[in-house]
Parts: structure tokens; C-alpha cells; sequence
């Protein structure tokens, strides 16, 4: 059925996230309680749209979510071992004992103008 109100597309729109929070961890956000909200949140004198918005399409299909750990987290990347390296960048700072002429502005102001 078309929708004329943006009460019902809203509340028709929460099965979306709803399908994807299925899939979540327990507590996650919520993101379709707080569009069932915004729609109960609307005035009862907010008119209709002008014209017939069509049917949403259907829910796809979500894959499952990978293998979790025992704290609820998902490992993406294992077997990884951090060893620190000596750098041997040489640092571009510096020091010059005299001004350069040209490359650093002269500030010159006028007091009064």
C-alpha cells in the first residue's frame, strides 16, 4: 500500500535497522526505537504528502555475523606480533643564526589608519 502520511513510512522504515540489530550483540543501539520514537513524536496535524509515495522494498537478506569471542567482540586479525623498529629518518628541523631574506614576510603596521 502507498503511503500518504509520514507517520506510517516511518514506522513502516523500522524494519530495516530492526533486521540488522537481529544480527547485533546484545546492547547495541537501538536505532529502530528511536524511529518508532520520532514517528509517535509527530503532530497529529502535520499534513499528508502531495502525492502517493511507493511501497518500500523488502528486507534483504543479511548474512550471519562472523564468530565472536566470550566478551562479545569479533576478531578480524590474529597471529599478529608487533615488533618496534630503530627509525632512520633524520629530522628535517634546522637552526639558522641569521635571518633569511625573502622567504619569511615582513610584518609592517600602521597604527591609526
Amino acid at each position: 500500500m502507498p503511503y500518504t502520511n509520514i507517520k506510517a513510512l516511518l514506522t513502516d522504515a523500522t524494519k530495516y535497522p530492526a533486521a540488522i540489530e537481529a544480527k547485533l550483540p546484545a546492547g547495541a543501539p537501538k536505532i529502530s526505537t528511536m524511529l518508532l520514537n520520532a514517528a509517535n513524536q509527530i503532530p497529529a496535524g502535520v499534513p499528508n504528502f502531495p502525492m502517493a509515495v511507493p511501497d518500500l522494498p523488502a528486507v534483504p537478506a543479511l548474512p550471519a555475523m562472523p564468530g565472536q569471542t566470550a566478551a562479545g567482540l569479533t576478531k578480524y586479525v590474529t597471529a599478529v606480533e608487533v615488533v618496534p623498529v630503530r627509525s632512520t629518518v633524520t629530522p628535517l628541523v634546522q637552526s639558522y643564526t641569521q635571518p633569511i631574506e625573502g622567504v619569511v614576510g615582513q610584518v609592517s603596521s600602521r597604527r591609526g589608519m
